[in-house]
Formats: structure tokens, sequence, C-alpha cells
């Protein structure tokens, strides 16, 4: 089993490390992972998060099909909503997470990418939603992220269908930021990372909750929202770090608090 991580400079690298099973997931890897972005959510010396998959053809399948057929499981287990929580299943993670798309993006594996926030994808990944065609639906999320990030008949179209997107057009509709080659995927991610990771990670944070929370509030209950955040962040220490460094034109250097 083998969920690696790897922390360099404030970035997590996340490798979802089972290509053999086209990166998909069974329980014990879904453990795993949902302890690795406990510890992106914790570890304060964690300010991004990039995450990939083995090998050079998927970039995650999402759940081991046949190793959940014909698994029992308790019916008391449906209300453990914060039981192995993931990114794409409930779990509140404000730090960034960047998905670098090294293959192909189904299943799961687009549920997952649905739930990162900058989206970096290889030439000839596709990308698809394929669950109706296995009588399921596109679970943890897959359902309810799609119809916010795409226009709604072209959401439809791929829950419905089940058909896939290249990697093309997914960057025309706007689904992922750039299409790269191979050799530059991993440092096009991580180079958004680093970037993400040299600002203030309080203000990094709140402006991620706080658009991620426009969605179910209110216009006018979002901006008062924003008051109240910009009036805390206004008086951490690496706000003023912020003015004593533009003040003397040189880069601050955030701590954090």
């Amino acid at each position: 089993m083998s969920i690696d991580f790897d922390l360099n400079d404030a970035v997590a690298l996340i490798t979802i490390n089972r290509p053999e099973r086209a990166n998909a997931l069974d329980a014990e890897h879904y453990a795993a992972l949902s302890a690795v972005w406990t510890r992106v959510r914790d570890d304060d010396a964690v300010r991004a998060a990039v995450i990939t998959g083995a090998g050079e053809k998927v970039f995650s399948a999402g759940a081991d099909l046949k190793s959940w057929v014909g698994r029992k499981r308790k019916l008391s287990d449906h209300w453990l909503t914060q039981k192995d929580a993931l990114l794409n299943r409930g779990l509140e993670i404000w730090k960034p997470v960047i998905a670098a798309i090294n293959g192909a993006c189904v299943g799961g594996g687009m549920t997952l990418m649905l739930a990162t926030d900058l989206r970096v994808a290889v030439k000839g990944a596709r990308l698809g939603l394929a669950e109706v065609k296995r009588g399921i639906i596109a679970a943890n999320g897959g359902t309810q992220r799609i119809v916010k990030q795409l226009p709604y008949a072209i959401a439809m179209e791929m829950l419905l269908l089940g058909d896939e997107i290249d990697a093309e057009t997914a960057q025309r509709w706007g689904l992922v930021n750039r299409v790269v080659e191979r050799d530059a995927l991993i440092p096009t991610a991580m180079e958004f990372a680093a970037r993400i990771s040299r600002n203030a990670p309080l203000a990094v944070q709140a402006a991620k909750e706080l658009a991620v929370r426009s969605y179910e509030l209110p216009l006018g209950d979002g901006l008062r929202l924003e008051q109240y955040v910009n009036l805390v962040l206004h008086g951490s220490e690496d706000t003023q770090r912020a003015k004593e460094a533009f003040a003397a034109k040189r880069q601050p250097a955030f701590e954090g608090n």
C-alpha cells in the first residue's frame, strides 16, 4: 500500500502510487489518503499541496471496484460522516490543493480533481464521470461540484452520458488551468504551489474559505463576512510584516500568525 507524501519548502507532494491498479483506491488506501489529507490540514509546515498519480497512464480511477463488490458495510457507518474523511468527501482543508493530472482522470479520480483548487493536465489526459454506465452515480461530490464548475448543459452531458472529454476541452471550459507536456507537469504544478506558499498563509486560507463558502451564502452575507475576516487579518503579525517589507522594498517573510 502506498500513498506517498513528500514535504519540501512548505509544499506537500502527494502521490497515489498504485499504477498496477490504475491508481484506484481500496478501503485501506482511502484510509491512508485520509490520513495524508488530515496532515495537510493540520500541519503548519504545509502551506500548499500537489496531488498526482504514479505512472503515465492514470491520475486515478477512483474506487477499486473489485475490492468493494460484495464488501459488507454496517448501516450505522452511513452516519460516521467524518470517518476517514477525504478532500472530496467533507474534509475542510483551506490550504490550496493543486491537481497534477498525469493521465486518465475518471470516476473517483475526477471527483477528487473537482475538489482541488488549481489543475494542471498533461496533453492526452482524458477526464470523465462514467458511473452511470455502471449503475451508480458520481459520488463524493461528483454530482454536486461539477454543476458549479461547468455550464449546466456541459455538466449534465458529462454526468448523464458518462462520456469523457480531453484535456484541451477541459481547459477550454475552465475545468483545468494549464495543459502541458509530460515533463512540465510536476514542475508547473509545483510552481503554482511554491508561489502560493510565499503568500501570507492566513490570507490564502481565508481567501479560499470565503470563495468556497460563497456558493452557499447570499451576496450580502458573503460581503459582510469578508469585512469581518479582513478586520481579523489586519491585526495579524503577517500584515505588519507585509507593511514593513513594502516600506523596505523587499519580499515579506510570512510566518502564518
